[in-house]
């Protein structure tokens, strides 16, 4: 058994917002735009919720974020708020992937609504640039174990294995709905973002594993070195999807 703990959470990956606090079983959470407002709107954010709660900072067992894969302007964020409020208040940093914060959530909305949840899951998020990122886990009574490194894929390379039976999560599914390969059979479908409660659902775990680190040692996940196209990119891939349709 893991204590709960007490944890400031967020995540700023996407184009939303998602920060939490969690004192025992108890959970204060906000979602909201994020994207170029993040910035501005997240420490207020994290400080109002933490006031709530009824906590001060130095009194956190850790400050989680939401280190990557996904916007490069949000994960330097994210980071760089975790740093600093750590750094000001003598706290650790648990930095979590975030597709496995997609896992959690769609396992956590699948268990909510009462359907099984299977053992094997596939995370799926937009990277933009027409591409996706994807992880695959495994889930059991120990926990997550990823089965292999996040990849960054065309969403035609997305190879589904016939004759199992996952559960896929991620905001995939309507951004490339023409594009993806025909789901097998068995396939269970969950939209589902990295959210402030994933990250403090999965931090007992991931602090009783030893993965908090020191505020100076707390770094985003980039899998994609490239974060914008040049303009003949650009140009080329409007002319493709233009032929396409």
């Amino acid at each position: 058994m893991t204590s709960p703990g007490r944890f400031l959470a967020f995540d700023t990956s996407t184009d939303r917002l998602s920060v939490g606090v969690a004192v025992g079983g108890r959970q204060w959470l906000h979602e909201g735009p994020g994207a170029a407002q993040a910035s501005a709107t997240l420490i207020p954010v994290a400080l109002d919720l933490l006031a709530q709660a009824g906590l001060a900072l130095h009194e956190l067992d850790a400050i989680v974020f939401g280190r990557g894969p996904g916007s490069f302007t949000g994960l330097r964020t994210a980071c760089a708020v975790a740093q600093g409020l750590a750094a000001g208040a003598g706290r650790l940093v648990l930095p979590v992937d975030t597709l496995l914060a997609v896992a959690e959530e769609a396992a956590h909305q699948q268990a909510a609504s009462g359907q099984a949840v299977p053992e094997h899951l596939s995370a799926l998020l937009d990277a933009r640039m027409d591409e996706v990122y994807a992880q695959d886990f495994k889930r059991s009574a120990a926990g997550w174990q990823a089965l292999g490194p996040c990849r960054l894929l065309a969403p035609e390379q997305l190879h589904f294995p016939e004759g199992g039976h996952r559960l896929l999560a991620g905001n995939v599914f309507e951004v490339y709905a023409a594009r993806l390969p025909t789901l097998p059979a068995g396939e269970v479908v969950v939209p589902a973002l990295p959210t402030a409660a994933a990250l403090l659902r999965l931090a007992p775990a991931l602090m009783a594993q030893g993965l908090a680190v020191p505020a100076e040692q707390a770094l985003p996940l980039y899998v994609r070195d490239k974060v914008a196209q040049t303009t003949q990119e650009r140009l080329a891939a409007k002319a493709a999807a233009t032929k396409a349709d």
